[in-house]
């Protein structure tokens, strides 16, 4: 079959196939110049007019005009904008369960079920055997539908030790002690015991959080703050001191003699 070809009275008609575009745009201001024509079928033709609203780089206003065999006028069959290149188009869509990440869920969210996550392993099931599953139910915590798995474990455990309740935030390196030493530290069950613990401090910024062992903040147990030195002066020592004995100001007073008296008088009788 041979390939269509450009029509020619459709070819012509391109102030039609403006005014078409001008009126579904809203206005002459908001379509550009005519970039070119585009066959589509027999006797059907594609012009193309940029679009000059502001947020639509790269788009085009595409008219679609068509005429009927041995017809000489030529008729809107449809007016669409359409992205040309260099378009801003949005993002592909993507699954609501795969834009959450963590921390976007908020109360009353509710994350989908996921029968195949590689972070859960099957639990444990109830054998009827009293001292067997009592251990792995009560002593090891498997007695739930799904556990976490190996994978589930690491991921947790990179994730805590790189974050902020890891050896190497700012409060950690500037810790005495670490979180091993402290009596706040509440010890985990399982594999992370020798790694993790939860901090019971109230008045340290990791209360109630996963901290790694080497982890470390300023409310540690063992830990003091140092005395404050006082803003007085240190009061002078006794060995300092020196006994200076001082003469009282003024001119010296002259001594003077003791009066005779009838007694020291000369006998003259």
């Amino acid at each position: 079959m041979a390939a269509p070809t450009l029509d020619p009275v459709l070819r012509a008609a391109v102030d039609l196939a403006r005014e078409a575009a001008v009126e579904v745009a809203g206005g002459p201001d908001l379509v550009g110049e005519h970039l070119g024509t585009v066959v589509e079928g027999d006797r059907l033709v594609a012009h193309q007019f940029a679009a000059t609203a502001p947020g639509y780089p790269g788009w085009q206003w595409t008219v679609t005009l068509a005429r009927v065999p041995r017809g000489r006028i030529p008729t809107v069959n449809e007016v669409a904008l359409l992205p040309g290149e260099g378009a801003i188009l949005a993002p592909a869509w993507v699954p609501w369960a795969e834009r959450l990440r963590p921390g976007d869920l908020g109360p009353g969210d509710v994350l989908p079920y996921l029968p195949d996550d590689d972070r859960l392993d099957q639990g444990y099931e109830a054998t009827g055997d009293v001292d067997v599953d009592e251990v792995a139910i009560r002593e090891l915590g498997l007695g739930r539908p799904r556990v976490l798995s190996r994978r589930g474990r690491d991921d947790a455990a990179t994730r805590w030790y790189s974050g902020v309740h890891g050896p190497t935030s700012p409060g950690a390196v500037a810790a005495e002690k670490p979180c091993s030493t402290c009596g706040f530290l509440v010890l985990l069950a399982g594999s992370m015991r020798t790694t993790f613990g939860v901090c019971a401090n109230e008045w340290s910024p990791d209360d109630g959080r996963v901290v790694s062992m080497d982890h470390g903040c300023g409310a540690h147990s063992e830990t003091d703050a140092p005395a404050p030195r006082s803003e007085w002066p240190a009061p002078p020592a006794d060995t300092e001191l020196e006994m200076v004995q001082l003469e009282p100001e003024g001119e010296p007073v002259a001594e003077v003699e003791p009066a005779e008296t009838d007694e020291d008088a000369p006998d003259l009788g």
